[in-house]
């Protein structure tokens, strides 16, 4: 399935039907009078937040949408039948702006939540609605008031309890892969994961949590460089940044630069990273062969980050538990009793993955 997470619509709702001039003509029934019925009210256009669907796809090849018109009103009183109104789905975490001002004008994150996009023109009133002592015959109706119409942008942030992030190939599809069902691609190159991915991890007897992969990103980032401005807003509503490092390439000239240049980028897209809990993993430790090695990184070159420092490999599932305890217990603030899920394989654990 293709990830959009990002499009522009035109909304148009529908307009109010006309009112209707009529007057009463019954054998009879004399001097009958004016008996003309209302218009009907246009559609409203609502959006609405659903777990059901996952992007933006279905707003990709249709950027217009208009809700039905009220009808007419007619004699004898009848009123028009209003519009239906039109709802929209759209993914949990669907951010509203207006097209123009870039103005926020509504953020969709839980489910059922639903925000009236355009509101659907006024019905007509009908010359019945007129009659008064010195105007016994109206002659005229109301028009029906045109629906209002705007132009939005409609844009997904991923809601992950867990944002991974690191450069490309420090490992973070391997690690997912490892910890949850999630499948991204897993490659010798850079940029394997070209669209955000989202593994559900159950651990032990804690409640699961969402680990969302970012694709790697590099210096430049929150200025469009590799596939960085596109994807770094999925990880603003994450409550835990983890960090992932790859000791096997590590520039000893400047080792503390992953995390540094990474930190860097996000702190220049938003503030709100500022405020986030870190955590980093020195993955593919498997590779170092003197323990002492990472011993002396963490001391001489991490220790003043005063962070979470972790050690792993997530190919060979090293220290997977210890990573896996620390984020459960910043997460729900406890410790969990089990190790892994009883669906996680004893083969992980050898490596064969």
């Amino acid at each position: 399935m293709r990830f959009v997470d990002e499009v522009r619509v035109r909304l148009k709702a529908g307009d109010g039907g006309r009112g209707c001039v009529s007057f009463r003509r019954e054998k009879y029934v004399p001097r009958g009078g004016p008996d003309g019925g209302d218009g009907g009210r246009g559609g409203h256009i609502f959006l609405e937040a659903t777990g059901r669907k996952q992007t933006l796809l279905d707003f990709h090849y249709r950027h217009f949408f208009k809700a039905r018109s009220g009808q007419h009103g007619r004699g004898k009183d009848q009123h028009g039948r209003s519009g239906d109104d039109l709802v929209l789905y759209v993914p949990i975490g669907t951010v509203v702006k207006d097209a123009e001002s870039g103005e926020v004008l509504a953020d969709l994150s839980s489910e059922g939540a639903k925000w009236l996009a355009a509101r659907g023109g006024r019905g007509g009133r009908g010359n019945a609605r007129f009659v008064s002592p010195t105007n016994q015959v109206p002659k005229f109706a109301e028009d029906g008031k045109p629906g209002e119409e705007r132009e939005v942008i409609l844009e997904l942030k991923l809601l992950a309890d867990v944002g991974l992030v690191g450069f490309p190939n420090a490992g973070k599809s391997t690690l997912i892969r490892a910890i949850s069902s999630a499948r991204p691609k897993v490659a010798d190159y850079p940029f394997t994961t070209l669209t955000p991915q989202l593994g559900v991890v159950k651990y032990g007897d804690a409640e699961p949590f969402v680990v969302a992969d970012i694709p790697g990103l590099i210096e430049g980032a929150h200025k469009g460089a590799g596939l960085g401005i596109r994807f770094l807003k999925h990880i603003e509503r994450t409550r835990i940044l983890l960090h992932l490092i790859d000791m096997s390439s590590l520039d000893m000239d400047d080792p503390i630069k992953p995390y540094r240049e990474i930190k860097g980028e996000l702190d220049q897209f938003s503030d709100i990273f500022k405020e986030k809990q870190e955590i980093i993993a020195l993955n593919k430790i498997d590779l170092i062969e003197d323990d002492e090695i990472v011993d002396f990184f963490v001391s001489e070159y991490l220790s003043a980050l005063n962070l979470p420092v972790i050690p792993i490999s997530a190919l060979k599932m090293k220290n997977i538990d210890s990573l896996l305890q620390r984020l459960v217990s910043i997460l729900y603030g406890k410790t969990t009793e089990t190790g892994y899920h009883d669906g996680y394989e004893q083969k992980k654990h050898t490596g064969q993955m």
